[in-house]
């Protein structure tokens, strides 16, 4: 058994790091169903969970829609279509030490934080991203 979940671990991690687009769970288990028909969705959850948790993918928690998940691990800030959903790179030094600037940490303990600006993409403006 923990040959087979290491092969689907490593399917999981390959179709992240393939999409490369900020994809949802669901995205991403469609994605391998499509060679993969026998693939639970549960597995897919799992390994998506399990690979979040051991740094080889990055979990973006999405305010008000799905989690995504970027194959990308550094820190870097990004934006999300208020039309359509989709979550893209922002290209911007990431700003470190926010936390520092908290006045009332109401006894938190900062873990971390990302930073998601709100936009309309190109295509859902109706326009062509090679004239802007």
């Amino acid at each position: 058994m923990k040959n087979r979940n290491t092969i689907q671990r490593a399917l999981v991690l390959e179709t992240v790091r393939k999409l490369q687009c900020h994809a949802t769970a669901d995205q991403i288990y469609a994605e391998i169903a499509k060679e993969h028909p026998s693939i639970s969705r549960a597995t897919v959850y799992r390994n998506l969970a399990l690979l979040s948790d051991m740094g080889e993918i990055r979990r973006m928690e999405i305010p008000g829609g799905a989690d995504c998940f970027d194959h990308l691990l550094h820190d870097h800030c990004h934006v999300r279509c208020e039309k359509c959903g989709r979550v893209f790179d922002v290209d911007m030094e990431f700003v470190t030490g926010l936390e520092q600037g908290i006045h009332d940490t109401h006894g938190f303990a900062f873990t971390g934080y990302d930073i998601l600006f709100r936009g309309i993409c190109p295509d859902c403006q109706g326009l062509d991203p090679s004239k802007t």
